[in-house]
């Protein structure tokens, strides 16, 4: 039986408030040998009193050793196992800008990049251009011509975009464009399947009229692919959880995967006050709230330690407009390592917070990696955490006799 199918069948429905505070990226690494990381560098007072009457541990994400994606991440942390339900970064792009897929309906999401006379990748973010300056670089892509398909090209945020080819018989099967570093050519699309060939020669077509569309756009003189995705169908939390769940985040990918899992989008500001705020104004709304932050993980992989520590001081600054509100149940929780020593997403436990009256409390008195291996909880799957949630919320029901 699948994990889902066991909740589903326990979960039943009462009262209580759940709100997940994710901090994309939120582990980190010290700097130098015997240091301190990101989280355990920062300010946090509040963090660390709610530490004191909270049971806490460490996630891995997908399983030890393996870095994730933060589509794959924030699955597990949804409950939804990652392996099973793959899905690609192209369609959460979509459906984080509110694009409807169709049946038929390839995306992929785009980033706007620099290459520079030997065709060599400079930049694979164009030096963050601005959503404006995206927009307007999309709309040149639009009017691409592929036969046999129809393009459509969007904006994201800043250097990132979406395009979507609608036609018959696409397919997913496909490698990414994007070396994932500097220095090297961008790749061509290669069908991982006998069924993608054709998908792939239509991908590249596009891709070589959009690098000569951008030619004198520098710095996003170019584009590069990744995660190729249909639609994809997920099961739903209200019908998963008995769930009325509902989704603040500022950046649009999020959105779409919360979307695919069923909550509802929240319109809200961009900044972490602003969805706190949000959290207040809809809190009897909603028995569920997923809130998530970005910016700790762009700067981390940006490389910016000292900048991804303000974001975690500016978190605990306005805790208290969650804490405030007393949920019965808190999660503090990241999707992924993301350390400014590597500039990237990594495989590293991520620290974990849970508070409600029902913890078994832990001698933890600071919320930090190093700290939160002490925890009660141990090192854990993060797919665990909703079932979690849910038994502090005494929304499941014993299992066997």
């Amino acid at each position: 039986m699948d994990k889902l199918d066991l909740i589903k069948d326990l979960s039943i429905t009462n009262n209580t408030k759940m709100v997940m505070l994710v901090l994309d990226g939120l582990g980190g690494l010290s700097l130098e040998a015997g240091g301190k990381t990101e989280l355990e560098t920062a300010n946090t007072p509040n963090l660390d009193l709610l530490a004191e009457s909270s049971v806490l541990g460490m996630t891995d994400p997908i399983m030890a050793g393996i870095t994730p994606g933060s589509g794959p991440a924030h699955l597990a942390l949804f409950g939804y196992d990652p392996i099973k339900y793959a899905i690609g970064r192209g369609a959460l792009g979509a459906a984080g800008i509110g694009f409807n897929m169709q049946e038929n309906d390839l995306a992929a999401r785009i980033n706007f990049a620099t290459y520079d006379d030997n065709g060599l990748i400079t930049d694979r973010r164009a030096g963050r251009i601005t959503t404006d300056k995206s927009s307007q670089l999309c709309e040149l892509l639009s009017v691409v011509k592929v036969s046999n398909v129809k393009i459509f090209v969007k904006p994201v945020k800043e250097h990132r975009a979406v395009v979507i080819f609608r036609g018959s018989g696409l397919s997913d099967k496909l490698s990414d464009s994007d070396p994932q570093r500097t220095g090297a050519q961008a790749k061509e699309v290669v069908a991982l399947d006998e069924c993608a060939k054709t998908t792939a020669v239509l991908v590249n077509e596009f891709i070589h009229k959009a690098q000569s569309v951008l030619a004198d756009k520098h710095p996003a003189n170019t584009i590069l692919l990744r995660g190729f995705a249909r639609k994809p169908g997920l099961p739903q939390m209200k019908d998963v959880y008995k769930l009325n769940a509902a989704a603040i985040a500022g950046y649009p990918m999020y959105k779409g995967l919360a979307q695919f899992v069923g909550m509802e989008i929240l319109q809200t500001g961009q900044t972490i006050r602003e969805e706190f705020e949000t959290l207040k104004t809809n809190f009897d709304k909603f028995n569920f709230f997923f809130i998530h932050i970005k910016a700790t993980d762009s700067f981390g992989e940006d490389g910016s330690f000292a900048k991804k520590v303000k974001v975690i001081e500016e978190v605990d600054k306005n805790l208290a407009l969650i804490t405030d509100l007393k949920p019965d149940v808190l999660v503090i929780a990241g999707d992924h390592s993301t350390p400014a020593f590597l500039k990237s997403h990594s495989w590293h436990p991520v620290p974990f917070l849970l508070h409600s009256k029902y913890c078994r409390l832990d001698d933890v008195k600071h919320f930090g990696e190093t700290s939160c291996l002490k925890g009660a909880l141990g090192r854990f799957p993060a797919l665990d955490i909703m079932s979690l949630m849910m038994a502090n919320s005494l929304r499941l029901t014993k299992y066997g006799a």
